[in-house]
């Protein structure tokens, strides 16, 4: 009789768990809320920039928007330099991006906090000077020395 129990026992807890799964679990649904709402613009050259205690910084940086821009150059209009995507707007961008990391010190980019501090000031001041939509600013990459 024990040697049944102890056989019958993990059978039944399987096929219980079984059971909770397929039929009482509530199931997955296929609306659940992306964790990124937008498209992601990498610009295509990256930051190279002095900072402010003699150190240098390598930054790629990544803008999240509601819609990718358009590629220029079709119909006579002009095409981007080379290195530089398809946001009209994208020079102006990387000004702004460029003042804010120089005045950096490597303890900011290197810290998750200084990091994100100075994304929220690359973000007011691309709302501030630019007619971009972005959302959020990402540092895919970077490098300090």
């Amino acid at each position: 009789m024990k040697k049944k129990l102890i056989i019958m026992l993990p059978v039944l807890l399987v096929v219980l768990g079984g059971a909770y799964k397929f039929v009482l679990a509530k199931p997955k649904t296929a609306d659940a809320k992306p964790k990124v709402t937008g498209q992601v613009y990498i610009l295509e050259k990256e930051f190279l920039v002095n900072l402010a205690d003699g150190k240098y910084a390598k930054v790629s940086v990544a803008l999240v928007m509601p819609h990718l821009p358009v590629a220029a150059g079709g119909h006579g209009a002009p095409t981007p330099p080379e290195g530089y995507g398809a946001e009209p707007q994208e020079a102006i961008i990387r000004d702004l991006i460029s003042d804010e990391l120089t005045d950096s010190t490597d303890r900011e980019i290197i810290s998750e906090e200084g990091r994100e501090k100075i994304k929220k000031h690359i973000l007011e001041a691309i709302h501030k000077h630019t007619d971009v939509h972005v959302e959020e600013v990402l540092f895919p990459d970077f490098t300090v020395q």
